[in-house]
């Protein structure tokens, strides 16, 4: 129910037995504190909830399943609003799904499909051929990434489709040899997106590519792995785009490239999403090492240097915040919190799972790794302070974990499964 109806129906039946009365005014409660988990890594896109207080452990008892629908496999991660979630799959390796549930009970309530899925290179077949890019919703459509090197909108209501931009036969750029991995980013009247060797700006509206920079061949070494994000630095807002070899600063008007900066990495394996801290930058890559850059300059010429490096590597699990420090899963699969402003390791972890999504909220972490274990850290510098631990899957789950209200939106890797805390 949304909230708009809610609100009319206890202005019509004013006079409700207590009972009911009270059920109202919890669910419309709960309504009103849950935050729509809308894009790549959440509101904000930096894996931060803004919602209710999170409970002080995680038990079977106070962390439920609410329900579970099974679904072909798929790496997106869901997107929630108040009152539906979409999520997308792939069937038989030849068509790309994308589905509405109801958030109440995971019944479909639309479903939109067309052909294109692909292979990856066979060294690759490890981790799948199947869709890989969380979608983007603005209110009105979702933006979803197809494999091929295709951008759908569909109407969030109904599921038409309102336009769609094959990159590949548009700019006769090849398919990208691991498909559309990243992530599509809407702000105000257009979305970014790394797609067809490029970044590109299109109106959200119609689909019209408006501009295209940091253009390369594309193929088996230039298919961006990294999701745009947008950040006001030096007084400005731009757009942090990380290609497969640079960190590059971009202006979201006009599409003018201030910055190009090289981050090293083992066959362009820069996969983590950009995470901006003030006028700050930081990143890490698979076979490179973890980097902060510091952007100045007048607004319009601003350029970047590096403040520090450290040896830990990142892979695919971008980081969080939590005041002077950083939350990060590496590539040896341990997690370590860095000094922001020094750079230094306060501590690093045992082994701990391949694969990391991460969720903060004040000073706690919840994690979720590819095993389907959740977890729920208290972010600490001294020591790694990890509270409970929960199973809440026995498939794989890659697919980033998302938190709304009280709810949070377990993507495994054939199936969404919604469960609840108190």
């Amino acid at each position: 129910m949304r909230l708009e109806a809610a609100f009319k129906m206890r202005q019509t039946f004013p006079r409700l037995i207590n009972p009911l009365a009270l059920l109202f005014s919890v669910v419309v409660g709960a309504l009103l504190q849950a935050e729509d988990w809308t894009q790549w890594r959440g509101p904000a896109r930096d894996g931060t909830s803004r919602g209710p207080i999170w409970p002080e452990t995680l038990t079977e008892t106070n962390c439920s399943q609410v329900w579970r629908v099974p679904l072909g496999p798929s790496y997106s991660g869901p997107i929630v609003t108040a009152d539906r979630v979409f999520v997308t799959e792939t069937k038989d390796k030849t068509t790309e799904i994308v589905r509405a549930l109801s958030r109440r009970d995971g019944k479909q309530i639309w479903q939109a499909e067309w052909s294109g899925a692909m292979t990856v290179p066979f060294f690759a077949a490890s981790n799948g051929s199947w869709i890989r890019a969380t979608p983007a919703y603005d209110g009105e459509s979702l933006y979803v990434a197809g494999m091929r090197d295709v951008l759908v909108c569909l109407d969030a209501a109904s599921g038409q489709e309102r336009w769609r931009v094959d990159f590949v036969d548009q700019f006769k750029t090849p398919l990208p040899s691991f498909g559309f991995a990243s992530s599509p980013l809407v702000s105000d009247g257009f979305v970014y997106v790394q797609a067809g060797a490029a970044l590109a700006k299109l109106d959200k509206h119609t689909g019209k590519v408006l501009w295209r920079v940091l253009q390369e061949q594309g193929g088996m070494m230039d298919s961006a792995f990294s999701s745009p994000i947008l950040a006001k630095i030096g007084g400005r807002q731009l757009l942090l785009v990380q290609t497969r070899e640079k960190l590059c600063g971009v202006d979201p008007i006009d599409g003018k490239v201030f910055w190009e900066q090289a981050v090293p990495a083992f066959r362009g394996m820069n996969i983590l999403t950009p995470t901006h801290i003030g006028d700050q930058i930081f990143t890490s890559s698979y076979g490179g090492k973890s980097f902060l850059y510091q952007v100045s300059g007048p607004a319009n010429a601003l350029s970047v240097n590096q403040v520090w490096e450290n040896k830990a590597q990142g892979y695919m699990s971008s980081p969080v915040v939590i005041g002077d420090y950083l939350y990060i899963h590496l590539k040896n699969q341990r997690f370590a919190c860095l000094d922001v402003k020094s750079g230094k390791a306060m501590w690093t972890t045992k082994p701990f799972g391949k694969y990391w999504s991460l969720v903060a909220q004040g000073e706690r972490i919840l994690a979720l790794d590819q095993d389907g274990h959740l977890l729920l850290i208290r972010a600490n510098p001294e020591i790694f302070d990890l509270v409970s631990s929960l199973q809440v899957s026995k498939d794989e789950t890659w697919a980033h974990l998302a938190v709304s209200g009280n709810e949070v939106f377990v993507r495994e890797l054939n199936a969404l499964t919604a469960y609840r805390w108190q």
